[in-house]
């Protein structure tokens, strides 16, 4: 049987060959393309071939298991991955033969590959998320403008920008210097408004995600992120795991008996933290529909302080969403301790 590995790069790819032995079969550069792969990997005897986890690995990885193949995507922070490789020398050349040595020897880490549902949802999301920003970036140079001028944008919602800007009585150089952004604005709100509105109807259409938004302060657009970022609840043994995947956990460095204990450690995915945190804000502020939770997230911030307490906060949802989807139930107000 051959293994084969794949060190992958923007515009060309190092691909290696290696029999049973580790003899190499063939090594080829070629640009990374799916007619390319197909040129190297179509027309051969089934094998095993290894990948590093990353932004394009799935499409290559569907592209040559399109040939028949067994394909790895292996987690790239997997140090014993790279044993073959010579410790201070980096090239393409050696990174491909130690990928290609682990893919024979069996010495790697599996990375999670994303369902193509949740692949789309992801992308969805996205899309939503960077309409935002520009929505925000508009809204915070209009308001500078304004301000550098000696005038005020009445405080109120980001969909309620425009008609605020309009009730201000500005000289005429100042709004025609800002019509561009208002101009923009306006064309951006229905295609915020359509993204918003598709991820609400998945979110109605999803059985899991309707169950997690029965949390406290848990809306349409957290839960469908945790979902999509988690895509199989499965794949985590218990609630640390997932709070550690979140980079909710503190960071430590510990050794005989020194015990120390930092701040997060902001690993994973930076959108599903900051949206857990935000749920955590507003059970803070009362309106999340947990009376238990409030209270626990109050005592604890006495204890220490207001930002400490909202993370811990966070931390404990993201662990109630794991139990919620793994138990398949809805969230219950008995289940929470009312201590940590």
């Amino acid at each position: 049987m051959e293994y084969g590995a794949i060190d992958r790069h923007l515009r060309y790819s190092l691909i290696r060959l290696v029999d049973g032995t580790g003899e190499v079969v063939q090594q080829r550069r070629v640009p990374t393309t799916r007619e390319a792969l197909v040129s190297v990997f179509g027309g051969r005897a089934p094998m095993r071939v290894l990948v590093e986890s990353g932004t394009e690995s799935e499409w290559v990885a569907q592209t040559v298991e399109g040939c028949g193949h067994t394909v790895v995507v292996a987690d790239p922070n997997y140090g014993l991955m790279y044993g073959h490789r010579p410790r201070g020398v980096k090239t393409d050349a050696r990174d491909v033969a130690a990928l290609s040595e682990a893919c024979r020897l069996g010495v790697y880490r599996r990375a999670h590959r994303v369902s193509a549902a949740q692949r789309q949802r992801r992308r969805e999301r996205r899309v939503r998320e960077q309409l935002v920003r520009i929505r925000t970036q508009l809204i915070n140079l209009r308001r500078a403008q304004l301000r550098q001028e000696g005038y005020r944008l009445p405080a109120g919602s980001a969909e309620a920008a425009v008609p605020r800007v309009a009730r201000v009585v500005l000289p005429a150089p100042l709004q025609a210097a800002l019509r561009p952004l208002v101009a923009t604005r306006e064309a951006l709100a229905p295609l915020l408004a359509t993204a918003t509105t598709a991820l609400e109807t998945a979110a109605r259409a999803d059985t899991v995600v309707q169950r997690l938004m029965t949390a406290p302060g848990v809306g349409p657009i957290t839960a469908l992120t945790y979902r999509a970022v988690l895509d199989d609840v499965g794949r985590f043994a218990d609630a640390r795991g997932v709070s550690a995947f979140l980079g909710l956990v503190p960071r430590e460095a510990s050794s005989g008996t020194r015990h120390r204990k930092g701040a997060i450690t902001k690993a994973g995915p930076g959108t599903l933290r900051v949206l857990l945190i935000q749920a955590g804000w507003v059970i803070w502020r009362g309106r999340g529909g947990s009376a238990a939770l409030h209270a626990w997230v109050h005592r604890l911030a006495e204890r220490r302080g207001k930002r400490i307490a909202i993370v811990a906060l966070a931390r404990r949802l993201g662990r109630i969403l794991y139990a919620m989807w793994r138990d398949a139930t809805n969230y219950r107000v008995a289940a929470v301790r009312p201590a940590d």
